[in-house]
């Protein structure tokens, strides 16, 4: 009885896990993205262009590796 309700409550947690990392993954890989297109869209900034190309591969970098801890759901090691 016991055991079924920490299984159930294990699932859960990694339920919620996978898709916050799926989530974050989107926002932080679209962000990415955004940064590298920016002066072709009209969008300018401040930074000089090799920060802002440095900042948009590491967000594309941890992007995709949040979306592929989020696939993987290796939350628990035992």
């Amino acid at each position: 009885m016991e055991t079924d309700q920490t299984e159930k409550r294990k699932k859960g947690y990694v339920l919620m896990r996978s898709v916050m990392d799926f989530g974050m993954g989107l926002i932080i890989l679209g962000f990415g993205i955004f940064f590298l297109v920016s002066p072709y869209i009209g969008v300018g900034f401040t930074v000089e262009p090799f920060f802002r190309y440095f900042f948009g591969v590491m967000c594309i970098i941890y992007g995709g590796w949040r979306m592929y801890r989020g696939y993987k759901k290796d939350y628990y090691t035992e």
